[in-house]
C-alpha cells in the first residue's frame, strides 16, 4: 500500500508550497486564495492520514481516531473548496472592472 504514503507526502509538500506563497505575496486576494488553496490539501493530508493509520494498525482506538481524522479532513476540505471558489470568482470580478 504505497498510495496512501505518496498521497500524504504530496498533499503536505503542496500544503507547504501554498503556505510559502502566502507569507511571499503582498496582495490579499491573492492570499486568500492561496490560503484556501492551503485549506484543501491539509483537509486531503489528514483525510489520508486517518486511512493510513487506521490500515496500519487496525485496532478499535485507530478506529475511532482514524475516524475523528476523515471527519476534520472532509471539514478542511470543504472549507477550502468553497473559499476558493469563492475568491476565484472575486478575481474574475476584479479582472471586469480592470478592464
Amino acid at each position: 500500500m504505497i498510495l496512501f504514503p505518496v498521497a500524504i507526502l504530496v498533499s503536505f509538500v503542496l500544503y507547504i508550497y501554498y503556505k510559502v506563497m502566502v507569507l511571499r505575496t503582498k496582495d490579499p486576494l491573492t492570499q486568500e486564495y492561496l490560503n484556501s488553496k492551503a485549506k484543501i490539501f491539509l483537509g486531503v493530508f489528514i483525510f489520508v492520514f486517518g486511512i493510513n493509520q487506521y490500515l496500519f494498525y487496525e485496532t478499535r482506538l485507530s478506529l475511532f481516531i482514524g475516524i475523528l481524522f476523515l471527519i476534520l479532513g472532509v471539514f478542511q476540505f470543504r472549507l477550502g473548496f468553497k473559499a476558493s471558489r469563492h475568491y476565484k470568482n472575486e478575481y474574475a470580478k476584479l479582472r471586469q472592472k480592470s478592464r
